[in-house]
């Protein structure tokens, strides 16, 4: 079988060199396209690949359909919003993440982001600490449950919502439950954002979620730039002239949300959370490991399409 890593934003070279030791050793051939100019260039290179390992790549209907070869795609990481998942299973291929593997990393930043704010972005100007404060965090799986220890070691208090646990759940990991969306934002001085890009959370957090936080709070999103909608964020910080915004994945109106709020508002130049050269190693070779064992034993145990 062939194993083709398609990446415009590339593995680490450690990373490909365990990839394609894993690939190899199995049996399989192994081919690697990195920083690709166009999607075409990834259409064409699918042609003749039984299995496909990307990261932020875009697997569309498209690609699938020149992939006649193609069985398997493994997204290294935990979102798989990049991939249609219907043309995949229109077209009997399977598709898989990596969940946990980016995790720490993720959780890293996250808290990393809420002293950046708390600290004015480290310029002169007297800033606060987090020790204290109450953290709401917003889906409560493995990235979110990373942050809340991390948090709670530097004093702060968790309130957590995740429809997919039990309270007791919850409250077996550091946090108290709570029931709805606007209790999360309105009990919360920082609220980080975990949830997935879907039909039901695209720009669901807005004007009337973010100006239910108390004074003076921030909200930090590492998941997805859609799950903001971004005019009502706009609307809240001019209504709300107290509240911060802090995210990896930079919002369509950035250059005017920064010009107009200045320290108030933060973007990374590019989605950082995953970028440490320990999750760039992790979820590769675990997406790596997930197709030899598939092409092995027919294992699934991490699909998302069906």
């Amino acid at each position: 079988m062939k194993v083709l890593v398609a990446t415009q934003k590339p593995f680490s070279a450690a990373a490909v060199a365990g990839i394609k030791d894993i690939v190899l050793a199995a049996g399989h051939e192994f081919a690697v396209l990195e920083k690709y100019p166009e999607q075409a260039d990834l259409v064409k290179a699918v042609a003749d690949a039984d299995a496909l390992i990307i990261r932020s790549d875009k697997v569309t209907a498209e690609v699938l359909e020149a992939a006649r070869n193609l069985k398997i795609v493994v997204r290294a990481g935990a979102g798989f919003d990049n991939v249609d998942l219907a043309a995949a299973t229109a077209h009997k291929v399977v598709v898989m993440n990596t969940p946990g593997q980016n995790s720490n990393a993720v959780a890293e930043l996250a808290i990393a982001m809420m002293i950046f704010m708390s600290r004015n972005q480290f310029t002169p100007a007297t800033g606060g600490e987090v020790m204290g404060k109450r953290l709401g965090i917003q889906a409560f799986g493995n990235v979110g449950r990373l942050v809340g220890a991390k948090a709670k070691a530097l004093g702060m208090e968790l309130i957590a919502l995740d429809p997919f646990l039990t309270p007791e759940q919850i409250e077996a990991g550091g946090a108290k439950p709570v029931f709805n969306v606007e209790e999360l934002y309105s009990n919360a001085d920082f609220v980080s954002v975990h949830i997935p890009a879907l039909p039901a959370t695209i720009k669901s957090i807005g004007y009337d979620l973010i100006t239910k936080m108390p004074k003076g709070a921030t909200l930090v999103n590492t998941a997805r730039k859609e799950v903001i909608d971004e005019e009502g964020l706009m609307r809240a910080l001019e209504d709300r002239p107290d509240l911060k915004y802090i995210t990896d994945v930079m919002p369509d109106n950035y250059e005017a949300l920064r010009e107009k709020f200045g320290l108030r508002v933060f973007a990374t130049p590019k989605k950082m959370g995953a970028q440490t050269a320990e999750a760039n190693m992790n979820a590769g070779l675990a997406a790596a490991r997930q197709i030899v064992d598939y092409f092995a034993t027919g294992n699934t145990r991490f699909q998302v399409n069906k």
